[in-house]
């Protein structure tokens, strides 16, 4: 078998498994709406636009103020000659946010975890992670030096076990504080006292709870004590692109010097400094459509599971409706598209075997229209089944 053919073997097995992926063309994104295939207009329930902050005319204004004063590329890593001084002022912008001594920049959420992780992993190092976390996080372990073990998830009493046997002379509990596919929470301050009672640290990705969850939309990091670093990214909640690493400045020097994600991409570019740098003026004020999008979330999980559906244990803006089977949800998928509805089906390996599932992003900027329409178009479903 030629080289070529085993690649489109392997591509013929996702499709005889339901579980191929392929691009959509958009016409516009953001918001509420979007339009799909040129012209067909539907309701976006696919997006982590928390906020709505993706088209806000201060993101805008403040992105084109910086591209004009500084260009739109930095052309080289901060360490070269990338660092434009704005660096060390979103630093210092996000360390408030976030309550910590100092922060770091880097170019994306996934390449953070994958790199940031995959530095901190040293020989004679345990990195526990839960079972659920984000891929990138799971990428990020994998490089490592040290030993890698999985806790069930959410299962305290699994990782206190893993932890107490661990022979390693460093530690490390790696979660996320709402995991993506579940849009459940991690009990922060629970992981911390097991990593003070066990000599270990704590690192928490906040991508989902940044700018929605916690005081002023600060994670749910914020008010908890004993987290070494706080991951988080600038693509969901905060509209625009990036991700930072807050922490201590000893961590933040390590980093600097072992973290090859910083070390070898190219800096960030001015125009998302800029939309960074607006974001984070922004998101504090904004608690009454956070308070809005939460209640929202809260009333949707209750409808859906009085129509029978299943949203596991979520808790946030992020609700799965789980099917089972890959066929099941592809099948929902495609039902809700013909209904001018985008929730895109969510299949193996991103979740487990006979988890499946829609999943649904709820966003500030979704009306009660938007809604009701998703659960009378579910209900059709439900009753045609």
């Amino acid at each position: 078998m030629s080289t070529a053919q085993i690649y489109q073997l392997a591509t013929t097995e996702r499709k005889q498994q339901n579980r191929f992926r392929e691009l959509r063309s958009l016409a516009t994104t953001g918001g509420a709406e979007i339009s799909l295939d040129g012209d067909r207009k539907l309701i976006n329930f696919a997006s982590n636009d928390y906020l709505g902050l993706t088209k806000h005319h201060e993101l805008k204004k403040r992105a084109i103020e910086f591209t004009e004063k500084y260009g739109v590329g930095l052309g080289s890593s901060r360490l070269v000659s990338g660092n434009l001084n704005v660096f060390e002022k979103l630093e210092r912008k996000v360390a408030q946010f976030k309550g910590s001594k100092t922060a770091l920049l880097l170019p994306s959420g996934y390449q953070t975890n994958a790199t940031v992780l995959a530095a901190l992993g040293r020989k004679r190092t345990l990195l526990a992670s839960d079972h659920e976390n984000h891929n990138s996080i799971t990428t990020g372990i994998q490089l490592t030096q040290g030993e890698w073990q999985r806790y069930s998830h959410n299962d305290l009493g699994h990782l206190e076990t893993l932890l107490r046997k661990s022979p390693d002379s460093t530690k490390w509990i790696v979660s996320e504080s709402v995991f993506s596919m579940d849009g459940d929470v991690s009990d922060v301050s629970a992981l911390s006292h097991l990593a003070t009672k066990y000599d270990a640290a704590v690192y928490i990705d906040e991508a989902h709870a940044t700018g929605v969850l916690g005081a002023e939309g600060r994670g749910l990091c914020y008010d908890a004590n004993g987290v070494d670093i706080a991951m988080g990214t600038f693509s969901k909640a905060f509209g625009s692109f990036g991700a930072y690493i807050a922490c201590s400045n000893e961590m933040r020097h390590y980093l600097i010097n072992f973290c090859a994600g910083l070390i070898y991409s190219t800096a960030l570019p001015p125009p998302l400094l800029g939309a960074i740098d607006a974001a984070l003026d922004l998101i504090p004020s904004m608690n009454e459509e956070r308070a809005r999008l939460l209640d929202k979330s809260e009333t949707l999980r209750d409808q859906l599971n009085k129509l029978g559906f299943s949203t596991g244990n979520s808790k946030t803006q992020i609700i799965p409706i789980i099917v089972g089977t890959d066929a099941e949800a592809l099948s929902l998928a495609r039902y809700l598209e013909e209904c001018a509805i985008l929730a895109p089906a969510i299949r193996p390996p991103t979740v487990r075997d006979g988890e499946a599932r829609v999943r649904v992003s709820l966003t500030a900027v979704h009306t009660d229209d938007h809604i009701e329409h998703l659960l009378s178009s579910l209900k059709r479903w439900k009753a045609s089944g």
